[in-house]
């Protein structure tokens, strides 16, 4: 039975010539090796394609110099067992491998292992045309599971199959209403959440050192923002959250002119790991019926440990979007947008995602996001157990380099709290710049970070972190002191920082109607009084001074000027020299 079951399963995979091959010859070894090979062993993503040949002959010179006796009795004992019991049990095998794989990975594997004659997109044909360049850096698997929206791989607008059971898993995991999967990034998600929520000429309520997303939704939505500048510490030079109290005062003021927001829009946790009271803000806005959208890009992990942050859902918000690409393990540019509660309307969702989405959504995104659910579902409560063991093991060696500052709610007390996985040190002690550090620990040590600031540098710890990285990491740090010589000016470089973002705007036009106004290129100086026309933001601390739409003020470019001089990056500027910008010509 055993030995019927193998040679059904490993021969229903192959290509018809395989088959052949297979039938005339390998043994029942050599067929288990090859389904194997072939993808049906549990742990997926650790399969080869490639037959191991030397096992095979082994295992066919294994068979010819059995005795052929013990050979005819194997052969009448299988001739005498039930067919109908053998037909049964293949059934049974072949459902329990398929569910064995997450739904949409499974369908990506049926479909790509098809001997299908193809001619359809896309042109690669399933990597027989694929680049030579690119096969030689990632082989040729990528492109034969690159495959379009083949029926059996359903409908990403309209899933009925496994996209569809891929996303209510998702839902059920992260503990939404609603999950769909996103091909465009975060940024698509929050693009959606904002069009799904405003409409044109209606408020919104942000932060004003939101994601460049959020501007672009405005654009698109056609919604006016109502900014809350975020608390900002002048020391690490670093904005955090936004708290209920300020969202409460914007809610009333806007309340005052006899408006209301048609949602609140949240970042948390930021960059940092910084987390907002999101349970207050949203029992808050319900309170007035206004739907919470929270910019989730850095905390899909959040609530999967106790000793993690609870996530923006179980704390109430209403549309939640989460970069699964970043600390869980999907593919680069895929997310995940979550919806619960009642007050969003869901078909709106829907088609905002389907004016944004691309109509050829790339599959391995997608079986991505299937994946990083299936690997995060396996052990929900545990799965960040060693992450969380290395960054504990790394802040407590850290805490005791001298000259080496490690960021804390301390800093931040107005918050609930700082995601564990998020190191954030300073370095201002030993007269180095964040820049400067990072510049050592990359050149002489080979430690890339995720963040670097004028003041600190944040380390981002994950599920694939190891302990060896950790330790060159701590020992890079251990280094730092001698390669840097402590100088009287470390204090000014503090003091440098000493005054936070204004919030003193004015809005002459809001983001739509600036994205689509004339614009013209003048000297700085005579841009004083006119309506910016780009968005211009110094990193750190990441808060834009001048958004499309406002009036240039001379303290806005006055700062502008100071923290470019004193090393901040300025984005968003089409001369980044800040000799010239493009004006509004209205």
């Amino acid at each position: 039975r055993k030995s019927g079951l193998l040679e059904y399963m490993t021969l229903s995979s192959l290509p018809t010539k395989q088959k052949d091959e297979t039938k005339r010859g390998m043994s029942c070894s050599t067929l288990l090796n090859q389904s194997l090979q072939l993808g049906f062993a549990k742990k997926w993503t650790s399969v080869s394609l490639r037959p191991r040949t030397s096992t095979s002959c082994t295992c066919q010179e294994r068979s010819t110099l059995e005795p052929k006796k013990k050979r005819d009795r194997e052969s009448r004992g299988e001739k005498n067992r039930s067919v109908t019991e053998d037909k049964s049990l293949i059934s049974r095998s072949r459902i329990s491998q398929q569910d064995s794989l997450p739904p949409l990975v499974g369908a990506l594997k049926a479909s790509a292992e098809k001997n299908a004659a193809s001619f359809h997109f896309p042109g690669h044909n399933r990597g027989r045309a694929a680049p030579s360049s690119l096969t030689q850096l990632i082989g040729f698997r990528p492109f034969i599971h690159d495959l379009p929206e083949l029926p059996e791989l359903d409908n990403l607008f309209s899933p009925e199959g496994p996209i569809l059971e891929a996303q209510m898993q998702a839902a059920k995991l992260f503990g939404s209403s609603e999950t769909w999967f996103l091909v465009g990034g975060t940024t698509c998600g929050i693009q959606a959440a904002i069009m799904a929520t405003c409409s044109p000429g209606e408020h919104i309520v942000l932060p004003r050192n939101s994601h460049i997303s959020a501007i672009s939704a405005m654009v698109l939505s056609g919604a006016i923002p109502k900014y809350i500048m975020p608390v900002y510490d002048c020391k690490w030079d670093i904005a955090g959250g936004v708290t209920p109290s300020q969202v409460g005062k914007a809610i009333k003021e806007l309340e005052m002119d006899g408006k209301k927001p048609a949602a609140v829009f949240i970042t948390s946790p930021t960059y940092h790991g910084i987390c907002s009271n999101l349970s207050e803000i949203s029992q808050l806005c319900h309170a007035y019926g206004i739907p919470v959208i929270v910019d989730e890009a850095h905390g899909a992990h959040l609530g999967f440990h106790p000793q993690m942050p609870h996530s923006a859902l179980k704390q109430r918000a209403d549309v939640v979007v989460q970069s699964t690409h970043k600390v869980l393990c999907s593919l680069t540019q895929s997310s995940m947008l979550h919806m619960s509660g009642n007050i969003v309307d869901r078909d709106r969702i829907c088609r905002c995602l389907q004016t944004l989405q691309s109509t050829s959504p790339s599959y391995l995104l997608l079986a991505s996001l299937d994946a990083a659910r299936a690997q995060l579902g396996e052990n929900p409560g545990t799965v960040f157990n060693k992450a969380l063991e290395l960054a504990i093991e790394a802040s407590t060696l850290i805490k005791k380099i001298p000259g080496i500052s490690l960021l804390d709610l301390a800093s931040f007390n107005e918050f609930p709290a700082i995601d564990p996985l998020r190191l954030t040190l300073g370095f201002w002690s030993l007269g180095l710049s964040g820049y400067e550090a990072d510049d050592i620990l990359d050149r002489d040590h080979g430690v890339i970070s995720e963040l670097v600031g004028t003041q600190s540098i944040t380390f981002a710890i994950n599920l694939g972190t190891c302990r060896e990285h950790n330790q060159r990491l701590v020992s890079g740090l251990k280094k730092l002191p001698t390669s840097s010589s402590h100088s009287k000016t470390t204090e000014k470089r503090v003091e440098s920082r000493e005054h936070a973002p204004f919030n003193d705007i004015c809005i002459s036009l809001n983001p739509r109607d600036a994205f689509f106004a004339n614009k013209r290129r003048v000297s700085i100086r005579e841009s004083l009084g006119k309506v910016c026309g780009e968005l211009i933001c110094p990193y750190p601390p990441g808060i834009p001074v001048m958004i499309p739409g406002e009036i240039i003020t001379e303290r806005a470019l006055n700062y502008l000027l100071d923290v470019r001089r004193k090393g901040a990056v300025v984005t968003g500027a089409s001369d980044s020299h800040l000799s010239s910008i493009v004006i509004c010509d209205v």
